[in-house]
């Protein structure tokens, strides 16, 4: 999948399997996984959370969800505070097969996976307190 450097911006390559190997940017050398999420879409979502050995949590939105961008700079911050999970947005739009997949009827909607299985949701815009309690919650 490509994934753009949240510090130079430029594309990168990476493989799925790769993500737990902390991948760094061709062109920088910077981490790329380091406190930003990436764009998971209907071919790689599989891959990523069947490869991936971190809780991977996904925030699935539209660009024209008004709770979707107010919620967006949240979810941006935890996974700059959380580096042991590894943070994925979803846009429904663009995506129907993923969104379908999981029953998507609200957005934003937040699930966390681990080993690939869903273990829990949430719908709605969350507080950033509300976030962090639902992230360290079981």
């Amino acid at each position: 999948m490509i994934i753009r450097c949240p510090h130079c911006d430029k594309k990168n390559r990476v493989l799925a399997e790769r993500f737990d190997d902390a991948p760094t940017c061709g062109h920088c050398g910077r981490p790329l996984l380091e406190g930003a999420p990436v764009a998971l879409d209907d071919e790689n979502f599989a891959a990523v959370l069947g490869a991936s050995r971190r809780p991977v949590v996904v925030d699935f939105w539209a660009a024209w969800c008004g709770p979707c961008k107010m919620f967006a700079p949240v979810f941006e911050q935890a996974a700059a505070r959380h580096p042991e999970l590894l943070f994925a947005k979803v846009d429904t739009d663009a995506n129907p097969g993923v969104s379908a997949q999981f029953a998507i009827r609200s957005i934003p909607t937040l699930a966390l996976f681990r080993n690939g299985q869903l273990a829990k949701r949430a719908s709605g815009a969350l507080a950033p307190a509300q976030f962090e309690h639902w992230l360290r919650s079981p």
